[in-house]
């Protein structure tokens, strides 16, 4: 059932999130912290049973100088340089096994999956831990560190994936002119934030992006992880306040107005989990050139193979225009 606004209105829908007077400092600071660890970049072949892809297991530092895992799937044999999607996993997924998620490597393209840091509670293995403690929050990441927007979990994950994009110049068969991010729920929330803190974005595909006009998700959804924040607010009730003032340094709207790759978004109207005005508010302020498919009878899974097969199109597109603006000299 459509439980959101109704479609006229979703197309014009915006959000009234307030944006902190420090917002770009904050970004700054934080990633000029973690560029003062080297990026330490480690690669090495992995043993799998495929064919027609090879696999390297990376390892880059991200946040904090701490490690950070993740597969490099290319096309068997491929020398390059190869276009690269970058992909950022969904909440409780880790980059899973070498041999998983091979769709992006057998279309042509290098791809690099980073591991989402303390994530693997959905049948998808981890190699990254995340270190660093915090005080009292509910199962989940969601409420990690909220009592502090320097110390909140999602600083730290925002950062990894700068990070991971910046890690590309010392990988093998990549070419750092064409990258494209790509994220489902959480990682398109993810994708959202690396399109705009990092300048080596060529193009995004942000799929029922997660994070996204969070204020207004917390009132009109009961579906986890969103309700993760509810839970935590109904135990303390006084931290309302500090509580949304730290996910405002954190949320979609706030990165895609300042977003500047082209991009390509998805919403099922029928999302319980991300609900369609919130990915419609991250959409409707995004900077750059931009499209959204909207499937009007799909919930959190969004398009599907559709979605991957008009990701394809798109960054294959996005591709040609890059190789033509070079070879004209533009």
């Amino acid at each position: 059932m459509h439980a959101d606004l109704p479609e006229p209105e979703l197309a014009t829908y915006t959000s009234t999130l307030q944006e902190p007077t420090d917002f770009d400092d904050f970004w700054t600071r934080t990633l000029a912290e973690a560029r003062i660890h080297p990026l330490g970049v480690e690669w090495s072949p992995a043993a799998t049973a495929l064919t027609t892809v090879d696999v390297f297991d990376v390892r880059f530092n991200g946040a904090g100088g701490q490690p950070i895992a993740a597969w490099l799937r290319i096309p068997a044999g491929a020398r390059g340089p190869l276009p690269v999607v970058v992909e950022y996993d969904g909440y409780g997924r880790g980059r899973g096994t070498s041999e998983q998620n091979l769709l992006w490597a057998s279309a042509g393209f290098a791809h690099l999956e980073m591991d989402t840091r303390g994530q693997s509670w959905s049948g998808w293995r981890s190699a990254t831990a995340d270190p660093v403690g915090g005080d009292a929050h509910m199962p989940g990441m969601l409420t990690k560190g909220i009592a502090d927007p320097h110390d909140y979990y999602y600083r730290r994950v925002f950062t990894d994936a700068v990070r991971a994009i910046e890690s590309l110049r010392d990988l093998p068969s990549v070419d750092t002119d064409q990258v494209f991010v790509l994220g489902t729920s959480q990682g398109g929330g993810i994708a959202l934030a690396a399109a705009a803190l990092s300048g080596l974005v060529s193009g995004a595909i942000i799929r029922v992006p997660f994070l996204c006009d969070i204020p207004r998700a917390i009132r009109i959804t009961d579906a986890y992880p969103y309700r993760e924040l509810a839970d935590y607010l109904a135990v303390y009730r006084d931290r309302e306040e500090s509580t949304l003032r730290t996910l405002s340094y954190f949320d979609g709207v706030q990165f895609a107005r300042r977003a500047a790759a082209p991009a390509v978004f998805s919403v099922g109207l029928m999302d319980q989990v991300c609900p369609p005005s919130t990915v419609y508010a991250a959409f409707n302020a995004y900077a750059g050139e931009k499209v959204i498919n909207k499937w009007r009878y799909s919930g959190h899974e969004g398009g599907g193979i559709d979605d991957d097969l008009l990701a394809i199109s798109a960054m294959r597109r996005w591709r040609r225009i890059s190789r033509w603006r070079k070879g004209s000299g533009l």
